[in-house]
C-alpha cells in the first residue's frame, strides 16, 4: 500500500505544498493519478523532486527548456525551480520530494534512465512515511537511490529554451507545428532578423544549431504520439519527416533504439 500521501484526485497546489513542506524526513513520497490533459501550471517547491510516472507520458517545462518523460524515465527538478507538468495521457505519478540538504543533489533539471533497481527503490520509498527515511532501512534505501541516480546516464530528451524574444517566438511556433519546414531565412522575414543573426543566436543560447533544435523538437513531439500507439508512418508525417525511414533513423540516432522498440520496453509497476 502506498503511503497516505497517495491521492486518487490531484490535491490543490496549496494543499500539496503544505503537505510536502511539512514533511519531517529527508524524502516525502507523493502519488497521484492524473487525467489526460491535466496541466499543473507553473509552480515550485522547496524540495528537489524526482518525478516518475509508472504509466503515461508527461512534459515538464521550465523557463530553461522542456523535457518529455515516458514511463521508462524520471526527471530531476531542483528545489525552487519554476516548472509545470502537462499530462499527455492518463498518468500514474510517483514523486519523491527530497530535502535539498541531502548530499550530491543535482542543481540542474535532467532526465535519467530508470533502471530496474531504481524503479524498485522509488516504489519501495513510496510505501514509507517521510520520517522513516531518516534512519534505519529507510535511510539506507535513500543512500542507494542517490547512488543509482548518480550512476545513471543523462538522456537526450531536453529541448532548450532561448532567451531572445525572436527565437522564443520561432521555438513556440515549431513546438505548436513540428512539421513546419520554414528555413531561417523565412523565419528571419517573420521576426525581422537576418538568418545569420538567428543562426548565431540559436547556437549561443541553446547550444544547438537551428536544424538540430528543430529535429529535437520533432522527436520530443513524436514521443507522446508513439506512446498512444499511433503508427510510426502517421507520426513521422505529423512531425515533419519526409519518410518513415528518415524518422526511424533520426529516432535511433538520438535514443539508441527504433520507435517500435522504445515503448515495448517494460516500465515500472505500481
Amino acid at each position: 500500500m502506498l503511503h497516505t500521501l497517495a491521492h486518487s484526485l490531484p490535491l490543490s497546489r496549496e494543499a500539496q505544498q503544505r503537505r510536502i513542506e511539512s514533511a519531517s524526513g529527508p524524502v516525502q513520497p507523493y502519488a497521484c493519478d492524473y487525467p489526460a490533459g491535466w496541466d499543473t501550471g507553473r509552480h515550485h517547491h522547496l524540495r528537489t523532486q524526482l518525478v516518475f510516472a509508472t504509466h503515461g507520458v508527461m512534459t515538464v517545462s521550465t523557463p530553461a527548456g522542456w523535457w518529455v518523460v515516458p514511463p521508462q524515465l524520471a526527471v530531476w527538478i531542483p528545489a525552487r525551480l519554476e516548472h509545470a507538468l502537462l499530462m499527455h495521457r492518463a498518468v500514474k505519478l510517483r514523486t519523491l520530494y527530497l530535502d535539498e540538504r541531502l548530499p550530491g543533489l543535482p542543481t540542474q533539471p535532467r532526465v535519467v534512465n530508470v533502471s530496474p533497481l531504481l524503479r524498485e527503490l522509488i516504489l519501495r520509498l513510496m510505501e514509507l512515511p517521510a520520517e522513516a527515511t531518516a534512519h534505519g532501512v529507510g535511510a539506507r534505501l535513500v543512500a542507494v537511490l542517490l547512488d543509482e541516480l548518480h550512476e545513471g546516464p543523462t538522456l537526450p530528451l531536453h529541448l532548450p529554451e532561448p532567451d531572445d524574444p525572436a527565437l522564443r517566438r520561432i521555438c513556440a511556433a515549431l513546438r505548436d507545428d513540428p512539421a513546419n519546414r520554414d528555413d531561417l531565412a523565412t523565419w528571419g522575414r517573420t521576426v525581422g532578423a537576418s538568418s545569420r543573426t538567428l543562426a548565431r543566436r540559436f547556437q549561443a543560447q541553446t547550444g544547438l544549431g537551428f536544424a538540430a533544435w528543430r529535429q529535437q523538437a520533432r522527436l520530443l513531439a513524436a514521443l507522446p504520439m508513439l506512446a498512444e500507439g499511433r503508427p510510426v508512418t502517421a507520426v513521422s508525417q505529423e512531425v515533419g519527416y519526409e519518410s518513415p525511414s528518415a524518422f526511424i533513423a533520426a529516432f535511433r540516432r538520438s535514443l539508441g533504439v527504433s520507435p517500435g522498440r522504445y515503448f515495448s520496453r517494460p516500465a515500472g509497476g505500481g
